[in-house]
């Protein structure tokens, strides 16, 4: 049964360590099972897919109730690639365990916000002189264009605004552990977000480490 990947919830980072002493940077990423609450197949959709649920809350309206089928009160819904559409149906479990230690994973979540940030921050702009009596121009963008001509600011100019909370995805990390009866797969470095988020883990087209 194949899968293009799993969602789950990063709970933070630690460390572990090897047998010769060295320690591995992981990030904890917390991996009950899924549940599948719909198939779509190629004839009636145009592909093939599996809708599976994840993580619970308190309240759903009446007609995702009715999606739902009695299965649970899921968070989120997404949708996942499958490669052999006809060993899915609903109600069907997939959690941690597609993954084991050695494979390539790419991780992919929401980055940190930020908020409203300057040039300084959210480009690395290294700022205005200091002297000549500009005290007040220190952090400001400087000039984004001339008047004349094309006298307009070019789309795409680097300038102040909203920064984080964009989708980010980090390639080929390492799985170091994987326990499905624990819910819990950790991987060899950092991944986007802070801790609690979302986050989409699939196979990486490398394979596993080393390859």
């Amino acid at each position: 049964m194949s899968i293009e990947g799993i969602l789950g919830r990063k709970l933070g980072m630690t460390q572990l360590f090897e047998a010769d002493g060295t320690s591995v940077p992981v990030t904890v990423i917390e991996m009950p099972p899924s549940v599948v609450l719909q198939v779509k197949t190629k004839d009636a959709d145009g592909y093939d897919a599996v809708q599976v649920g994840f993580g619970a809350r308190k309240r759903v309206n009446s007609p995702l109730k009715g999606h739902l089928k009695g299965l649970g009160q899921f968070q989120y819904l997404r949708e996942l690639r499958v490669d052999d559409i006809g060993k899915w149906e609903v109600g069907q479990k997939v959690g941690c365990e597609i993954f084991a230690p050695g494979d390539l994973v790419d991780v992919s979540g929401a980055t940190k916000g930020r908020g409203f940030a300057g040039v300084m921050k959210r480009h690395g702009f290294h700022g205005g002189p200091k002297t000549h009596g500009q005290s007040d121009r220190a952090r400001a963008a400087g000039s984004i264009g001339a008047g004349t001509s094309p006298g307009k600011v070019i789309k795409g100019m680097k300038m102040a605004g909203h920064m984080g909370t964009r989708q980010a995805t980090v390639k080929n990390l390492k799985v170091v552990r994987s326990d499905p009866a624990k819910g819990v797969l950790m991987v060899r470095g950092a991944v986007p977000g802070g801790e609690g988020i979302l986050v989409k883990v699939r196979r990486s087209s490398r394979g596993k480490a080393g390859k």
